[in-house]
């Protein structure tokens, strides 16, 4: 009889083996079909290149929960932003909410940043997106000075409402809307919902952040007196000529 369950132990042993080496294998060829961004393990601390890439090359630059990677940024105080399922959302501030990266890894240049976001509350900007332009970085402001200001804070030490790429635009409340941001050796350049607003040529100038948001440099998401809801933020490397339309 114990001859028979010794035997017996060590066939319910290989066939366990076997199952966890089938579920390996299957697993590793799901990512290497890249249908979806795979996820990092769960003890692993989140980045911007924890993620296989999606068939465009596409990584989420937020988890698939919480904040992992991202911390609620000081702006002399910390506000409350929190995960709402797939949805960031980032309560007003007094006067400024949001996050920041913490990572060292998200690339200077040649690089896409899209994002949906949706003013929920208030009547400023609800995207306040600062990124890298080379050695230097950048604001993505929509929604500035009273609520339809869209720019680059700064260029050449000018803000979002007094360069060359100052525009306007009626955001509504509870509407979503697309933002594209491409930093290229050339350009940085935004598109929303699909139409180009402006490009500013990097070559013979300067860019910085307001000082009111130095502490999202490098990567990092505000509002002002606003709360928003973001979705869909994510990133991916330049893989297409710089001066061709980008896809959707």
């Amino acid at each position: 009889m114990r001859e028979w369950q010794a035997c017996w132990g060590l066939v319910m042993v290989a066939i366990a083996s076997w199952i966890g080496v089938a579920f390996a294998q299957e697993k590793e060829a799901d990512q290497s079909r890249g249908d979806a961004p795979s996820k990092p393990p769960a003890n692993q601390v989140w980045t911007t290149s924890s993620c296989q890439p999606d068939k465009e090359g596409w990584r989420p630059l937020l988890p698939p929960q919480g904040l992992s990677g991202w911390e609620i940024t000081d702006y002399g105080e910390r506000g409350v932003v929190r995960r709402d399922g797939e949805q960031l959302i980032i309560e007003a501030g007094d006067p400024l909410n949001g996050i920041t990266y913490l990572g060292k890894d998200f690339p200077k240049e040649n690089f896409e940043i899209y994002l949906e976001a949706s003013r929920l509350e208030g009547r400023d900007f609800f995207c306040g997106l600062t990124f890298p332009v080379g050695e230097e970085f950048c604001s993505l402001i929509a929604g500035g000075w009273g609520g339809t200001i869209v720019g680059l804070s700064s260029v050449d030490g000018f803000d979002a409402s007094e360069n060359a790429t100052t525009t306007a635009e009626d955001f509504e409340n509870d509407r979503w809307y697309r933002f594209l941001v491409r930093v290229d050796d050339e350009y940085v350049r935004v598109w929303i919902d699909g139409e180009e607003f402006f490009r500013q040529e990097r070559e013979g100038h300067e860019f910085s952040t307001r000082i009111e948001v130095y502490a999202n440099q490098p990567l990092g998401l505000a509002t002002f007196m606003t709360k928003a809801a973001v979705r869909n933020f994510r990133w991916r490397p330049l893989a297409v000529s710089p001066k061709s339309a980008p896809s959707k």
